[in-house]
Order: structure tokens, then C-alpha cells, then sequence
């Protein structure tokens, strides 16, 4: 077969546009051996493709039956809901530390500026008492 139709053929082949006696052309083509050294490429996969078609798979395959499958998504589901439940426990317990620690950071706050306005009661009361010391030493 001319060389400048294979080439055209393996063009058409490469893009998925041949039929099947143009397959087999080429398949016929590889497997002579008269393959021009551009194309020797693709004598390999073309060779490939007899020998696959020979081969024959012998070992046995075994089919695991449908209740294992509905078995094991019954242990997942309780296994989900398992995980659920812990993670809810010990979300709870995290936001009541939370709100623990954000409490008691608004009352030590609440407590210093009541500590510090009482200081300021205590200096004005101080003033006061200077006050009455002095009119009751006047007084007297």
C-alpha cells in the first residue's frame, strides 16, 4: 500500500474519523513489518492491540453480596451518629468555658471601676474630713 495513503490513514485514526476496514488496514499495515521509520511508533501500539486481543482473564472474581454493603452503611450511619453526639458534648462543654471566661473577664471589669470610684469617694471624703477637723478646732 502506498506510504502517502497509511500516513493519511494514520492521521484519520489518530483523530477518531476511520472505519473499520480503514482499521484494519493499518492493524494489517503494522503487523507485515515493512513499517517506514517515521512510523514505527505506531507498529507498536497496532501490535499492542493483537496480542490484547488474545489474552484471556482465568482468575475468578468474587462478588460480595448486597446485605455486607447495607451492613456496613448501618455501622456507618451509627458511627456518624456516634461522632456527632461527641462533637456536640464537647462543643458544649468548650462554649460554657467560654462564657465562663468571658463573664468573669466582665466582672473583674466591673469590680475595677467600682474599685476605682470608690478611691475617688474615699479621697473626696478625706477633703471632708479635713474640713470638719478644721471648723471643729475652730469651734472650740
Amino acid at each position: 500500500m502506498e506510504l502517502a495513503n497509511i500516513e493519511i490513514l494514520v492521521e484519520k485514526y489518530l483523530n477518531a474519523e476511520t472505519s473499520l476496514q480503514e482499521e484494519t488496514t493499518l492493524k494489517n499495515y503494522f503487523i507485515e513489518g515493512n513499517v517506514a521509520p517515521h512510523l514505527q511508533e505506531y507498529e507498536y501500539m497496532f501490535n499492542y492491540f493483537v496480542k490484547a486481543k488474545d489474552e484471556i482473564f482465568t482468575k475468578t472474581i468474587q462478588l460480595e453480596p448486597k446485605k455486607s454493603k447495607r451492613r456496613n452503611l448501618k455501622w456507618l450511619s451509627v458511627a456518624a451518629s456516634v461522632a456527632l453526639l461527641v462533637s456536640v458534648f464537647v462543643g458544649k462543654q468548650q462554649y460554657e468555658k467560654y462564657q465562663a471566661k468571658k463573664t468573669y473577664a466582665h466582672v473583674t471589669n466591673a469590680l475595677k471601676m467600682l474599685s476605682t470610684n470608690l478611691k475617688k469617694g474615699d479621697k473626696a471624703f478625706e477633703h471632708l474630713y479635713t474640713y470638719e477637723n478644721t471648723v471643729n478646732k475652730i469651734l472650740k
